[in-house]
C-alpha cells in the first residue's frame, strides 16, 4: 500500500490529481484549475511533484494486482451511437467470461 503519511493533502485529494493528470491530456495549469473549482487550492508546481512521486507507486501496486490473462480470449466490437456521433467499443473477454480490457 503506499504510504500518504506526512502529505499536507489528503489522500483523495492527492489520487484525484495523479489520476487526472495520467487519464486525461491537459496540462498542470489547467489540473490547478479543475482543483481550485472543486474547492481544493493547490499550485500546478505541487501537482507536478504528486505525479513524479506518486504515478510510479501506483502503477507498481496496478500491475502486482493485475491478474493474468488465460492463452484464450475473444474480442467483441461494435459501433454505437453516441450524441449523433459513432463510437467504435469494443471489450476483451477471457475463457471465463471476465472482462479483460474495455
Amino acid at each position: 500500500m503506499i504510504d500518504f503519511k506526512g502529505s499536507h493533502f489528503e489522500r483523495d485529494v492527492i489520487l484525484w490529481g495523479v489520476r487526472w493528470y495520467v487519464a486525461y491530456p491537459m496540462s498542470y495549469r489547467q489540473l490547478e484549475e479543475m482543483m481550485e473549482e472543486r474547492g481544493v487550492e493547490v499550485d500546478h508546481s505541487t501537482l507536478n511533484r504528486w505525479v513524479a512521486k506518486y504515478a510510479p507507486l501506483l502503477e507498481k501496486e496496478f500491475r502486482a494486482r493485475k491478474r493474468a490473462v488465460g492463452s484464450s480470449w475473444r474480442l467483441d466490437e461494435t459501433y454505437v451511437k453516441v450524441k449523433g456521433c459513432w463510437k467504435y467499443l469494443y471489450r476483451a473477454v477471457d475463457k471465463a467470461g471476465a472482462t479483460v480490457a474495455f
